[in-house]
């Protein structure tokens, strides 16, 4: 009779998290976020809302609330705090509305959590089979349901659910991927970090009638971006 109410609110501990895990240290995290220049509120609540320590490995759980990417296997990261919420505020500064968004490296799946909150629906790529199979499982889990996914090549888009309000890139090409531009609606706007090496920048793409504006903010540091697929 105790065992399963017992299993439900282990369940809501380990999402609402204790000690540098819990809410309290979270909203610490998000009022670093707003002084550090981030002012979408709607974006900060969302950050606020996702349990970042569940997407992580357990034993960096204790760091998850800190303005700072960590491992997640793979030789892949979960991005710095900050990175995901200037991406995610930048791709919804587009002129028309932002319902339906192309993401491009889903990782462990945070991101996606961040955008599932956002928009009607996000469809997001994953190079890495594995990978993208834990977020899959993890992803319903917490609530977020809105999200197709998909095993292949992010630099092939997805042709079949194409026009995007928004593509959010997570992984950085040397060049900016013309399939990627073509899958953009009119208005829309890619969020995606350029470059090879150590110089990258983070590019903002909107596409109107006359063809593509493209805006160069603060560098940044992602995983390179590269061909294929992984099962």
């Amino acid at each position: 009779m105790g065992s399963i109410p017992g299993f439900k609110m282990n369940e809501i501990i380990q999402r609402e998290g204790i000690g540098m895990t819990s809410l309290r240290t979270r909203r610490r995290l998000v009022e670093r976020l707003r002084q550090d220049g981030i002012e979408s509120n709607k974006v900060l609540t969302a950050i606020q809302n996702t349990p970042r320590h569940l997407f992580i490995d357990q034993a960096l759980a204790h760091k998850a609330y800190e303005d700072t990417a960590l491992p997640i296997g793979q030789n892949q990261t979960i991005s710095q705090p900050f990175v995901v919420a200037l991406m995610t505020e930048l791709l919804f500064q587009a002129s028309i509305p932002v319902n339906k968004v192309l993401e491009v490296g889903t990782g462990c799946g945070y991101q996606t959590a961040i955008l599932s909150q956002l928009v009607k629906w996000v469809f997001t790529i994953e190079r890495i089979g594995s990978l993208q199979q834990q977020a899959r499982e993890r992803l319903p889990e917490l609530g977020y349901r809105n999200v197709s996914y998909l095993n292949g090549d992010g630099f092939d888009g997805w042709v079949s659910n194409q026009p995007f309000d928004g593509i959010l890139v997570a992984a950085a090409p040397v060049e900016v991927p013309e399939k990627l531009l073509g899958q953009l609606a009119d208005g829309g706007r890619m969020i995606i970090p350029v470059g090879d090496g150590a110089k990258q920048d983070l590019r903002i793409v909107t596409k109107s009638a006359s063809g593509y504006l493209e805006e160069i903010r603060s560098g940044v540091r992602f995983v390179p971006m590269l061909n294929g697929r992984k099962i």
